[in-house]
């Protein structure tokens, strides 16, 4: 006890807080609930249930340490309930050489959302050669409940070794979903998707449209990096082009109070930037469709050590989160 008061004197100068550093996005109602116990509200995707509004987002696929992370995040997600998309999963789309770096779902369980991923470059050129069941097939093979398309043209274009599209993606979107049954998630790897694109996708019997929005890790400014054969100062404004998650969910609110009968996609992740249990919170009080938040990068830097670091990050954001249920509402 003494100690504690001792603790209290002597930080308190050190704890002064500015209102200029106050965070404005909240309303702090101390009056109204107790100290939170377990519970944090469930939520439903793809037809199966997460007990934590996590969403693992996709990382890059095919690395030496692919199959390391993918089974430490997967051990997170039936530790706390989480759902987790893929890396990349085009090298296997021949050759099961790399399935065990991928196939996590004994130890992820039956019971949590595991979608598979492939780029929109892939997707177009397997509908192209008429093979478009080979996604499908993959989603198979790796016990997974749907597929995750990610639209990258920024980072294509930078990468050295890049595709070029040959048809406007949502095209190809439409086609893939009449021609495989599975749930489809769509997503951006970096900066975010603008308002047309949204409409469009929001039109459209996706399971989720996951954002990749600006703010997290830019793949364009990564390839942009790569690429020696590109004059950097010329193209590296372009890679600071996007939309980050707070601008496109007032977007996708906007659309749905404008077009609310056309909505047939069912969810958000609302990924890109989200640094925190707060900004994650925040989002998902703020969206008029269901969400949950995703975090990659933050992941990767936990999931590359041992599984218990990893663990505690968890754990820390389920401690916030319920805090931030119990005593904060939204303005």
């Amino acid at each position: 006890m003494k100690d504690r008061k001792k603790d209290h004197i002597d930080l308190a100068f050190k704890s002064q807080t500015l209102v200029s550093v106050k965070d404005t996005r909240f309303i702090y109602e101390p009056m109204l609930s107790a100290h939170p116990g377990e519970i944090i509200p469930e939520s439903g995707f793809a037809g199966k249930v997460m007990r934590l509004p996590i969403w693992v987002s996709s990382m890059t696929g095919g690395t030496k340490l692919a199959g390391k992370i993918n089974r430490n995040l997967a051990r997170a997600c039936r530790e706390f309930g989480m759902g987790l998309g893929l890396g990349s999963c085009r090298i296997l789309l021949d050759d099961d050489t790399y399935l065990p770096d991928f196939d996590i779902r004994e130890i992820m369980g039956d019971e949590l959302p595991l979608f598979a991923n492939l780029g929109i470059n892939q997707v177009e050129g397997l509908i192209e050669r008429k093979m478009a069941g080979k996604a499908e097939e993959l989603v198979e093979k790796l016990r997974a409940d749907g597929l995750i398309v990610h639209v990258n043209p920024f980072q294509e274009w930078f990468q050295p070794e890049g595709d070029r599209l040959r048809h406007p993606p949502i095209d190809t979107i439409r086609e893939l979903l009449e021609l495989i049954s599975v749930p489809l998630v769509v997503k951006e790897v970096g900066q975010g998707i603008g308002m047309e694109s949204l409409r469009e996708l929001l039109k459209l019997p996706l399971a989720a449209i996951e954002f990749g929005a600006f703010g997290g890790t830019n793949f364009a400014k990564v390839e942009l990096l790569r690429n020696p054969g590109l004059p950097r100062e010329l193209f590296e404004p372009m890679s600071l082009i996007g939309h980050d998650a707070a601008e496109m969910v007032d977007m996708i609110n906007l659309i749905m109070d404008e077009e609310k009968n056309s909505i047939k996609c069912r969810q958000l992740i609302i990924s890109g930037g989200i640094r925190s249990f707060l900004d994650g919170y925040y989002l998902m009080k703020k969206s008029g469709l269901p969400s949950v938040y995703g975090q990659a990068s933050a992941f990767l830097k936990y999931a590359r050590e041992d599984y218990q670091q990893l663990q505690n990050f968890v754990s820390h954001q389920v401690k916030g989160l319920q805090m931030a249920y119990a005593f904060l509402r939204v303005r």
